[in-house]
């Protein structure tokens, strides 16, 4: 366990202004409040702030956020209140130890929900003092440096999953890959802890070979460097654990044809000698065509400066190999904290405020979501996309995700725009809608007064602001027809029970019935009946009161009349209700164990899918009908699985036998075999679950030479 000593001498390292009295003082009231409180390791608690501190003084930060971090979970773990926090530090220190303090104590409905408002006030706090992500990414990097201290395998891969998702995009956003880096590798062995372990023994495989390979590129870069009198330092690193799997899984590569397992890095004094060595490197080794990119002429939106080449090495590999100066190198391993300007008791600069004005962006596209699986959702969406620089007519350049199309730069540049866009020039040319912008492109948008968004935009929309706000504007007109067809439907129903709808509608019991219903106004509970989730009938029995009275069944309920009343073992309760039509979505296949969600479409039932599903996320809430899977299911279900493996005489063979063994059903199956002798094989299979389908996927990982299982989601 680190100890206060030495944070501090960390702190004089780097600074001798800083108020070190208000660090000493947080230390002593964190040891008190925390008094008698062990982690799951055993440890006292108050390991874990000092480790959070300690973490903050490696990247050089204010004594306000070292003092901060040792009181970040006072709040939250102790009854010491955020007034308490202001009265003995300070409204700084209270505001960023609020900021970073979990919503654990407020009863939201599910623990997403809470995480998800968690992570709100969270961006919400990280819009006016950046130094709230820092503490939390530490506090994250040090929860998951002690994750095997929780006994369940299962709270282990949630919270890996989380960080995975939220806390390491929001380090690379913040350019800090060193805690990057540590996030994804740490959360990998987590996950996928068997294709963990074998990237790790493959890497250390013939690790004696590769340092002498490191050694021998070293020594040909630092030769022609000096000849040409670059004062250089040469680097070479393998490539993290994570890293490898990911281009292994997203190019489809054995390990063996991955070739940058080992990157090289020169280090100089300025720019113009960047652009120098390039073009040594480039004389002495030939380039690979499309394998450059100048992150120096134009950064990425979160600092990073380098120039990224890959070329033909002395043996005939690929060496990817970067080039920046010592100060882009800073950026680079410690991001905003490398350009960090607070002095004690200033405020942060301007400048570095406007760099991250894309948090804003953030914070205001999502502000309006309340869903919390689509604020998540969207949330690892807009984080760190891939991304494209365009111009606009007047050279300003705007940073969009890989694949946005020009509707996606109208809405950026304004809804209004966006709303009216009916054509675009891309470079003078007329291009489609759909048309996937690139790094360079001059974009004008064609707008047309009174034209309004289409719903096929959302197939195509990149962007969470482009995505919201035409959902916004089809859920508006979806529910003014809704409105429209409920009204009818009512005063049907009403004049059928001898009571008249518009007068009712106006009186002080329709303002309870609105209220009993859960809604806020009448067109809410008029739009519901339109939407087909509440009957008409049930609105007439809060006047009529006949108990006698035939039910009028529900849009539901007249589905499966259609259907002549077909029992569907489908195994999906919807709101408890038996005899209802119910589809499963192709785009991704849910089975019993996933967690799902329910679709109502008028005259084709309830379509049921994974809440994880991009379709189900895209979804009308108004839509939206709870779904449940029953304790028991008898029913067996579709599921796609793929597996990559090195081919032979007998594969398939043995991958059916063991799926066979472990109980599924082989429904169809496509193989392909490509460069190299890889097979690829596509299976559907019948299986009761998500358990079923964890263990015929355990069973053909055992199967010779097979490298890769996963499930197909779309």
């Amino acid at each position: 366990m680190i100890r206060i000593n030495e944070i501090i001498d960390k702190m004089l390292a780097y600074t001798s202004e800083a108020d070190l009295g208000i660090v000493e003082r947080a230390y002593i009231y964190s040891a008190r409040v925390h008094e008698g409180q062990v982690r799951l390791s055993g440890e006292p608690y108050l390991s874990h702030p000092l480790e959070v501190a300690g973490i903050l003084a490696d990247m050089k930060l204010d004594a306000v956020s070292v003092a901060s971090a040792l009181l970040h979970d006072v709040i939250e773990d102790t009854h010491t209140t955020e007034e308490n926090i202001r009265e003995m530090f300070g409204p700084e220190v209270a505001h960023i130890v609020s900021g970073v303090t979990k919503l654990s104590a407020l009863p939201y409905d599910s623990a997403q929900a809470r995480e998800a408002e968690s992570i709100r006030k969270m961006l919400l706090a990280m819009a006016d003092d950046i130094r709230v992500v820092l503490i939390k990414l530490a506090d994250r990097l040090h929860n998951m440096r002690t994750l095997q201290f929780h006994k369940s395998a299962g709270k282990q891969r949630r919270i890996a999953q989380e960080t995975l998702d939220i806390y390491a995009s929001i380090a690379a956003r913040l350019g800090i890959y060193w805690i990057k880096n540590e996030l994804e590798d740490l959360s990998f062995k987590y996950i996928l802890p068997e294709d963990y372990e074998r990237i790790r023994s493959l890497v250390s495989k013939d690790q004696v070979e590769r340092e002498e390979f490191i050694e021998t590129v070293k020594r040909y870069i630092k030769k022609k460097m000096d000849e040409n009198h670059l004062k250089c330092e040469v680097l070479g690193r393998y490539k993290r654990y994570y890293s490898i799997f990911q281009k292994m899984r997203k190019q489809n590569l054995a390990f063996e044809d991955v070739y940058d397992i080992i990157a090289f890095r020169i280090i100089l004094e300025t720019i113009s000698q960047c652009y120098e060595a390039l073009g040594l490197l480039h004389s002495l080794w030939k380039p690979v065509p499309n394998k450059f990119k100048d992150y120096i002429g134009m950064p990425k939106p979160n600092m990073y400066q380098s120039l990224h080449t890959t070329v033909i090495g002395p043996v005939g590999e690929r060496i990817e190999i970067q080039i920046r100066t010592h100060e882009m190198d800073q950026v680079a391993k410690s991001g905003i904290a490398a350009h960090w300007s607070y002095k004690e008791g200033g405020k942060i600069d301007k400048s570095l405020t406007k760099t991250f004005a894309w948090l804003q962006t953030l914070i205001e596209n999502q502000e309006n979501i309340k869903d919390p699986k689509e604020f998540l959702e969207n949330v690892r969406i807009d984080l760190f996309p891939d991304e494209v620089y365009v111009f606009t007519p007047r050279g300003e350049i705007k940073s969009l995700p890989r694949g946005a199309t020009p509707v996606d730069f109208a809405y950026m540049i304004h809804s209004e725009v966006g709303h009216q866009c009916v054509g675009a020039k891309v470079n003078n040319r007329m291009v489609p809608l759909q048309y996937k912008l690139v790094t360079g492109d001059v974009i004008e948008i064609t707008t047309a007064k009174g034209h309004r968004p289409s719903k096929d935009w959302l197939k195509f929309v990149q962007t969470i602001k482009a995505r919201s706000r035409i959902r916004q504007w089809i859920k508006t007109q979806e529910k003014d027809r809704s409105v429209s067809l409920g009204r009818e439907m009512c005063e049907k129903a009403f004049r059928k029970h001898k009571l008249n709808f518009n007068i009712l509608s106006k009186s002080e019991q329709m303002g309870r019935v609105v209220e009993e219903f859960g809604f806020k106004t009448m067109d809410d509970l008029i739009a519901s009946v339109g939407y087909g989730k509440i009957t008409p009938l049930q609105i007439v029995r809060k006047f009529a009161q006949k108990p006698d009275a035939e039910p009028e069944p529900s849009l539901v309920s007249r589905i499966v009349e259609r259907e002549d009343r077909k029992k569907l073992r489908t195994g999906v309760i919807v709101k408890g209700v038996d005899d209802i039509l119910i589809r499963y979505g192709k785009c991704c296949q849910p089975v019993p164990g996933d967690s799902i969600t329910g679709y109502i479409t008028r005259g084709h039932g309830v379509t049921v899918h994974r809440t994880s599903c991009i379709n189900a996320l895209k979804m009308n809430p108004e839509r939206q009908i709870e779904v449940e899977w029953p304790d028991e299911i008898s029913a067996t279900y579709p599921v796609k699985i793929h597996i990559r493996a090195f081919d032979r005489v007998g594969l398939l063979a043995d991958v059916a036998a063991s799926i066979s063994k472990s109980g599924a059903n082989i429904i169809s199956v496509d193989t392909e075999t490509r460069s190299k002798e890889m097979a690829y094989l596509n299976f559907t299979l019948s299986v009761n679950g998500t358990e079923h389908l964890s263990s015929v996927i355990s069973a053909v990982k055992g199967v010779k030479f097979v490298q890769e299982v996963s499930r197909i989601e779309t």
